[in-house]
């Protein structure tokens, strides 16, 4: 076997419950390695939601100045727009075997490298947007000091993320109980305690670039998911129902956002900065808040080890021809010191910065990938995807690539973060559409170029990385 051989494929595993280590990278999972049910995707994606990050996003809408209803109208629109189009290309999963960034060869060619590393980076900010809340828990838990609960955190979720998919999966079905039950809690103690803020600051044209900075901000949440979204189904059997995949997904993301979003708005007042203290504290200290903490470290380890698994894949997408269980341990390392950083500081403001910007790229990435999907699909009148055939065909690479640039530039002026607030934004009262004008312009550029262009003759390489192989041990 190769060193490339080595390092985008190996050991798969076989079954629900294998849990040895995952070596399998990029290369497509062959028919006779498949398994599982459709079912599994509700679970894969409500648990990893159940954190504070979301919670914490949930604070933002009453801080700009909405009230209760008015914030969680449009968080719950803003989950939904995010949502449809990630659980949409996890359906691809079951019918190719391949992974969302692989797969994005298809319209990128060699230029899918800049979408890989992008993501590869997204992936290292949500690790430290999220491991900085359950660090911080695990921390006030044990009475360490902040740098030591990150360290662990971030330390277990590279070791699930080094096992792979199927440690992933039964990691969390089991979570989907445990996290539930704690955010069950936590929702009971406001209820009891907590007064909705029915009163908003916001008014007139500020009240509207307000409702819309807090639907954009969910949105940027729900549709992060997006370039991860067929990592998780690829095992799935190629007859796997797939409206059935899109629906588990989608509510498994909307329900889990909306749930702990609605608790972050509900407890503003309470969470702030210090969302682990605030937890601490509404529960009553003692068994039940030690509970709660823990809780919220164990949320951090579901989330993050997906994030480290699908960036171990962005990484060899990339084409750097590293084994993924490495690549994972990797996105974690670099995540730790990510964290440090906003936790230096002021988190309200580097977390609503770091959360918007990591995902102003993704827009444009979904445009460029659901019509090259749409054109093959014509082209192939009705006929199954044939993975392998698709790729033989590939298109050139720079119009996807220009689209790609065109869309994140298009973009900026409608930006609105406090490191920079675009003319158009600041013109709509702090209201961000960057996301959907970033999704527009990447359609509207990269859909006439690929009609115009034919596809060219397959290229070794690219061909050679995505050869189907059965390599179970």
């Amino acid at each position: 076997m190769t060193f490339e051989e080595s390092a985008f494929a190996g050991r798969m595993p076989a079954r629900a419950g294998d849990l040895a280590v995952e070596r399998h990278g990029i290369e497509p999972v062959p028919e006779n390695n498949r398994y599982g049910k459709p079912a599994r995707l509700f679970t894969v994606w409500f648990a990893p939601n159940l954190t504070m990050t979301g919670v914490f996003s949930g604070t933002v809408g009453v801080t700009l100045g909405l009230d209760f209803w008015t914030a969680f109208t449009a968080m719950v629109l803003g989950t939904l727009i995010g949502a449809v189009p990630a659980a949409y290309l996890g359906t691809w999963g079951s019918r190719t075997g391949t992974g969302q960034l692989p797969l994005s060869r298809l319209a990128f060619g060699r230029g899918v490298a800049l979408p890989g590393i992008m993501q590869w980076l997204a992936s290292v900010a949500w690790d430290a947007l999220i491991g900085l809340f359950g660090g911080e828990a695990l921390a006030r838990l044990l009475g360490w000091p902040f740098w030591l609960g990150a360290l662990v955190i971030l330390l277990l979720q590279g070791a699930v993320g080094v096992f792979g998919y199927e440690a992933l999966h039964r990691l969390q079905t089991v979570m989907t109980f445990v996290l539930g039950a704690a955010f069950l809690v936590l929702g009971a103690k406001l209820l009891s305690g907590v007064p909705l803020p029915l009163h908003g600051s916001a008014h007139g044209a500020d009240r509207l670039g307000a409702f819309v900075l807090t639907s954009t901000i969910a949105l940027s949440l729900a549709i992060s998911w997006a370039p991860y979204a067929s990592d998780f189904s690829r095992y799935l059997p190629r007859t796997t129902s797939g409206p059935r995949m899109f629906w588990y997904s989608l509510l498994g993301m909307v329900l889990s956002f909306a749930w702990v979003q609605a608790l972050g708005l509900w407890g503003a007042a309470l969470f702030t900065d210090q969302t682990a203290s605030g937890v601490h504290k509404l529960l009553g200290g003692g068994a039940l808040g030690a509970f709660g903490l823990l809780a919220i470290a164990a949320a951090a380890v579901c989330s993050n080890a997906m994030n480290d698994y699908s960036g171990s894949l962005a990484v060899q997408t990339a084409g750097i021809r590293v084994p993924r269980p490495l690549a994972a341990a990797a996105a974690a390392v670099l995540g730790f010191l990510l964290v440090l950083w906003l936790h230096d500081a002021d988190t309200t403001v580097r977390f609503q910065n770091l959360l918007l910007f990591v995902g102003y790229w993704i827009p444009g990435f979904v445009g460029i990938v659901l019509v090259d999907a749409r054109l093959r699909a014509r082209d192939r009148q009705g006929a199954p995807i044939d993975v392998a055939a698709e790729f033989a065909r590939p298109q050139p690479w720079w119009p996807a690539c220009a689209a790609f640039v065109a869309a994140f530039a298009a973009a900026v002026p409608f930006m609105d973060t406090t490191l920079f607030v675009g003319p158009v934004a600041a013109a709509l009262h702090g209201a961000d559409i960057a996301y959907y004008v970033a999704f527009l312009v990447s359609v509207a550029i990269y859909l006439p170029l690929r009609l115009l262009l034919p596809a060219r003759a397959a290229e070794p390489a690219l061909t050679r990385d995505v050869r189907p192989v059965d390599r179970r041990m």
